[in-house]
């Protein structure tokens, strides 16, 4: 079959992208959605007498949202985790390619400069962990972040600490600990202004991402 250049050109970049070391989990998933997606749509517009090149780039725009899958189970673990976390500042959402998002803030978590998990912590992960025991085909994602104070050489050890002490505490509660992955992302990966102590506090956050593969 002959591949068009915009085939190639898309395929290309998601190698090229998958193999960046700096990707979340997330990123590189999608990326090798599209990649997947480019080629079965070219090989159907082929098939059917269209241009492959335009079957590529519908393929890469379905392959990059069909990633994972968003079933009944994952709709219940979401307005169980909502019901959970009521009041408590961690917000839950569903993200674009099908995954259940747990943003939880500083305040709620860690204390400055400390990995040990806070008391009002716990309850929320207490919840979490017993919707995972219930939805063993989930995989998870934690992903730990600091403010710009102190330097890399501080934010990205401690940032990967924060992730690692939440993934040990969801263990303690009887989840097996393949299904499990951690980042710590340090300060790279900011969602406001370090310039202000409200700013600062808003990145020193825990991300936790929940998915259900195809």
């Amino acid at each position: 079959m002959h591949i068009k250049t915009g085939t190639v050109l898309i395929l290309s970049a998601v190698l090229a992208l998958t193999g960046c070391e700096t990707m979340t989990n997330t990123q590189r998933n999608t990326a090798l959605g599209v990649g997947i997606g480019a080629l079965a749509g070219a090989g159907i517009a082929k098939a059917t007498g269209k241009k492959a090149g335009k079957g590529a780039l519908i393929g890469a725009a379905l392959g990059g949202v069909g990633t994972y899958v968003w079933s009944a189970s994952m709709e219940r673990q979401r307005q169980e985790l909502l019901a959970a976390t009521q009041g408590t500042g961690v917000t839950v959402a569903r993200t674009p390619d099908n995954q259940l998002k747990l943003a939880i803030p500083a305040d709620v978590s860690f204390d400055s400069n400390s990995a040990y998990i806070k008391s009002q912590f716990r309850p929320v992960l207490n919840s979490f962990a017993s919707s995972l025991v219930r939805n063993p085909g989930t995989h998870v994602v934690i992903i730990g972040h600091t403010d710009s104070t102190g330097g890399p050489h501080i934010n990205d050890p401690l940032s990967l600490q924060r992730a690692n002490a939440t993934r040990d505490y969801i263990f303690s509660r009887g989840v097996q600990g393949a299904r499990i992955q951690t980042e710590g992302r340090g300060a790279r990966e900011p969602i406001a202004s370090n310039d202000t102590s409200w700013g600062r506090s808003k990145n020193r956050r825990v991300e936790v991402f929940v998915a259900e593969p195809q």
